[in-house]
Order: structure tokens, then sequence, then C-alpha cells
């Protein structure tokens, strides 16, 4: 039985080895038995090669390629004031899009991005006003808004597989200056209470701090509360400003 089986595999491998010679012979130009061939002949060769139906596909479907011509605005947007653009992407209209249509928007955006920058460049250069420059910002918010989304989706699968809503996980904090901020675990070859590096950092709030943090709290609460009275004053000054003008008419 076991002679059987090794005489089989040995009949199928003799095969494959057979045929991947043939299509080996059949795939090789015949001007390729020499080392050097005159110039003629590594035409032919080249061009037989490239005719060959073995080297080429009958159906391709790749995008027209216009070079440099894609750094820049469509022909009939040149010399213009302004160019009409829709408005920019909402993280509303993001979220309902597969993955595979945000990372084809992504690219379609950063293609986008480039040429603007290089007609704003190319109107810098010209000492000329570039055409609705506010379609950079347009172009800039909507790829924040996508990045966005993505990572929202990667935060929502990673809480659902791993638990952790980050990518590396950590805690909340406190250092010595009595600000709290986000501290991200790290890998050590040696455990932390061994690790002199990781003692000499300061992970707690000293006594004498205690004031000043207070003092820091209370400037915060003030400023916002001046910001939002500056608002109001404004708000009110527009609205007087409106009601005379209307009083006028």
């Amino acid at each position: 039985m076991a002679a059987a089986v090794t005489s089989r595999l040995t009949a199928a491998v003799c095969r494959q080895f057979q045929r991947f010679v043939t299509v080996s012979a059949h795939a090789k130009p015949q001007f390729a038995t020499s080392t050097f061939q005159p110039c003629h002949q590594r035409q032919v060769a080249d061009s037989w090669w490239f005719r060959s139906s073995l080297n080429s596909r009958s159906l391709h479907t790749t995008c027209v390629r216009k070079g440099l011509d894609e750094f820049f605005d469509l022909p009939e947007n040149w010399g213009e004031e302004t160019v009409k653009s829709g408005a920019p992407w909402t993280a509303k209209q993001l979220r309902v899009k597969s993955n595979e249509d945000l990372h084809k928007l992504w690219y379609v955006l950063l293609k986008e991005k480039h040429m603007l920058l290089t007609v704003e460049q190319e109107a810098k250069r010209q000492c000329v006003q570039m055409p609705s420059p506010e379609r950079i910002k347009k172009v800039e918010r909507s790829m924040i808004r996508l990045d966005t989304v993505v990572r929202e989706r990667e935060d929502a699968l990673r809480l659902l597989q791993t638990g952790q809503e980050k990518a590396r996980p950590g805690e909340w904090r406190r250092n010595v200056f009595g600000q709290n901020f986000w501290y991200r675990y790290r890998e050590y070859p040696i455990p932390w209470y061994l690790n002199s590096r990781y003692k000499r950092k300061k992970f707690y709030e000293p006594a004498h701090v205690f004031p000043y943090t207070r003092l820091r709290i209370e400037k915060y609460l003030k400023s916002k509360v001046r910001k939002e009275r500056r608002e109001k004053r404004n708000q009110k000054r527009l609205a007087a400003m409106f009601q005379k003008k209307t009083a006028l008419a």
C-alpha cells in the first residue's frame, strides 16, 4: 500500500515538472540563446515579447494617465476668478459608507488636495489670486472627518474584540504639577519595581502643589466666565446695531 502511494506521488510530481518545462520552453523567446545580441535582433525580440499572447492581457482596466496635467485644475477653470465647488463631506454622510468606499474617497481627496496646493503655488508664483481658495479648507475638513470616522470604527471593533477602546492601553495619571494626563503603557524587559528608569518618574502630586492647583482651576474658571460675558456683550452690541439700521431704513 505504501509503495503504491509513493509511486502515485512520484508520477504526479513528474507530470507537474514536465508541464512546467513545456510552458517555460514555449514562453522563452528564440533570441535568448546568446548572451550578446545585435541591436536589430534585440528590437525584434522585445517586440515579439510584447506582441505575444502569453505576456499580454486582452482587457485592461487601468485609467488613462495624464502625467503632470493631473496636478493642475481643468482647462475650463483657468483664468476664472471663482470655481463652483460642493460642500465638504459631513461625518453623517461618511458613516453610512463602507470601508472600501472610504478608502477610495481618501485617495480622491488626497489627489484633489495635491492639485489645489499646486494651483495655489502657481498662483503665488504669478502673483495672482487663486480661484476659490476655500476649496482647500473644504478638502482638509473632509479628510479630517473621514479620518475621524475610520478611527471610530477601529475603536468600536477593538472595544468589541478586546474590551479596550484605545489602541495602546493606559490610564489617567497625575503629574507633579497636579495635571491629569493619559499615560500609555510601555513594555520593559524587567519588572517595574526593578526598573530604575521607571522609578525616576513621579506620578503623584506633592503636598505643596495643592494650593497652586486650586489657583490654576480658579484662573481657568474666571477666564471662562469672562469669555462668556464678552460674547454676550458682543451679541447685544450687534443686536442694537441691527435694530438701529432697521429703524433708519
